[in-house]
């Protein structure tokens, strides 16, 4: 059995073609919506956040035999949490991260943290679209909220939570996007003229991300865009494709019956 964490479209996918393979897995999500979307693949889903207790808790007690740590890129604190107890729990840790795109001359500023991404949109005033999410909105209405000549609009999945902490942040509704994706460049290209953005702060989470789709449109309206770069995290085991990831399991999986005796 495999303890596997998700919460995307491509671990989702990921997910179900380890299914397919005849693989038992207990997916783990923070969100009811993502929790819907695994059961409808006939997953079986676990929801709510994890501490590295929690994780060494879950592995003992149900006899995972592996995990895959298929969280976002930037869930690094889900992934720091299932490492360290895999490695105590002394179970393997297989690590799926979507790849890395380049966007070159595309008028794309890398920033090294939110922090910073928030210092240089102030540098640069005008209308700065956030496409950030909610996790770290504090870090950008601290700095940016309430500037003269800076307007921010703030681009989110429609939660709950997420209209409350716009609420407890003082962040104005007409400068609430509150929407899912993934989005068309067409559409970026709409909303960014609907607002007259300036600037666009985004992360820099892949392809499957459609991290393209927003740099595209950002640059052929003359759009600056700040990325935030990946937490460097050293992963064990780290592929970026499904068969590569599969292609482990089996090995694994293949070499514990064995040594187990074919049990």
């Amino acid at each position: 059995m495999i303890l596997f964490l998700a919460g995307t479209s491509d671990a989702r996918e990921l997910a179900i073609m380890l299914s397919k393979a005849g693989y038992k897995l207990l997916t783990t999500v923070v969100t009811d919506n993502a929790a819907l979307e695994l059961r409808k693949a006939g997953l079986d889903v676990y929801i709510g956040r994890m501490t590295t207790e929690d994780f060494v808790r879950a592995i003992k007690e149900q006899g995972f035999q592996a995990v895959v740590d298929a969280s976002h890129p930037f869930a690094e604190e889900a992934s720091m949490n299932v490492t360290a107890a895999a490695k105590e729990a002394g179970v393997p840790y297989i690590r799926y991260e979507r790849e890395s795109q380049s966007h070159e001359n595309k008028g794309v500023t890398m920033v090294e943290s939110y922090l910073e991404a928030a210092e240089k949109a102030f540098e640069k005033k005008g209308v700065i679209m956030l496409t950030t999410g909610s996790k770290t909105l504090q870090t950008f209405t601290e700095k940016l909220l309430d500037q003269p000549d800076i307007r921010v609009i703030a681009r989110m999945l429609p939660r709950k939570d997420n209209m409350e902490k716009c609420e407890r942040l003082g962040f104005p509704q007409k400068d609430i996007v509150a929407i899912q994706g993934p989005f068309t460049k067409e559409f970026n290209h709409a909303l960014y003229r609907q607002y007259g953005v300036t600037t666009m702060i985004t992360k820099e989470s892949g392809k499957v991300g459609s991290v393209d789709e927003k740099v595209e449109a950002a640059s052929e309206l003359g759009i600056e865009t700040i990325m935030i770069k990946r937490p460097k995290i050293e992963y064990e085991n780290r592929y970026s494709t499904f068969s590569d990831v599969l292609a482990h399991i089996n090995e694994l999986l293949t070499k514990e019956t064995i040594t187990n005796g074919g049990q």
